[in-house]
């Protein structure tokens, strides 16, 4: 099995509170619920993982055994109990631990415990060669909405990266090999994390966008069109006569686009405000008459 490193999904460091992991569960559901990303295949194998990684962080003992045994940590209760074995000088058979072969008493334990943790062992020795490094990149709701490249300074090096349209907020890459150098040539890895500033006009729901237009009290009554701004023009929406204040309208394929879906997008959905006008005299007496005939 392939080893995943739980801090990493969750964003947080090592040492990070459980109040900490709690805030960024809730935080990368929110971004990566497969019903805000229906048409994102990578979103639902991203939710899976988030939920795996807190499974594990979120339980103290679960937690001290991946801390321990990293990849290996759920054979961790069989591996501390053969331990306990061999240290009580009650056996050295491993003949039943369930997979992992017969082991002779000469060399059982030693034998055990590489087969158990060699490959980990080998990896953690390869990381030391080079150590990976953690990057935010900052960019505007405008820019993640268009497939663009950015160039930016870390470790003593430009680097020059594309970032695919719809990007979310909180999402990681890796950059391997731009890292930091080890002792023994060998590069660490890069791992950047995409932070979305708000945009004032707009904002992000999943793919859609929400946004809110103010019109008159005549265009609400007697219906009409608003010139509305969208983050790549502006477009004509129609409003119906008598279409309640408040009201919700929503533009298909006018919000933000699918991430490596090229010409996919979600909704634009603007909530309808009214704008009062100052009435003179003579308008005030046409509402008072329209009243008095309801």
């Amino acid at each position: 099995m392939a080893f995943i490193d739980y801090y990493k999904v969750m964003g947080v460091e090592k040492d990070a509170t459980q109040e900490q992991i709690k805030k960024a569960y809730r935080r990368l559901t929110k971004l990566y619920h497969p019903d805000l990303n229906k048409d994102n295949p990578e979103a639902k194998e991203r939710f899976q993982e988030i939920n795996e990684a807190n499974e594990v962080l979120s339980d103290p003992e679960k937690r001290r055994k991946y801390d321990e045994y990293g990849e290996h940590w759920r054979h961790a209760d069989e591996y501390e109990a053969q331990r306990r074995q061999y240290d009580s000088g009650r056996g050295y058979g491993f003949g039943d631990f369930g997979g992992f072969g017969d082991y002779g008493a000469g060399n059982g334990y030693s034998d055990f415990f590489e087969q158990l943790f060699g490959e980990r062992g080998s990896r953690q020795q390869r990381r030391r060669g080079g150590e990976d490094l953690e990057a935010t990149l900052s960019i505007s709701l405008r820019d993640a909405a268009v497939t663009h490249k950015q160039t930016f300074g870390i470790n003593g090096e430009k680097i020059r990266i594309t970032i695919p349209a719809g990007i979310a907020d909180g999402h990681r890459i890796r950059l391997k090999g731009h890292g930091r150098t080890g002792a023994g040539g060998e590069r660490g890895d890069l791992y950047i994390t995409f932070h979305i500033e708000p945009e004032k006009d707009f904002i992000r729901d999943g793919n859609d966008l929400l946004t809110a237009v103010t019109t008159d009290l005549y265009t609400i009554l007697l219906g009409g069109d608003i010139q509305l701004p969208t983050l790549t023009g502006t477009v004509r929406l129609n409003v119906k006569p008598g279409t309640q204040p408040g009201s919700k309208l929503r533009l298909r394929g006018k919000g933000f686009p699918l991430y490596k879906q090229e010409g996919k997008y979600g909704d634009l959905i603007v909530t309808l405000n009214l704008q009062l006008p100052t009435l003179n005299e003579k308008q005030k007496e046409l509402l008072r008459k329209m009243k008095e005939e309801q």
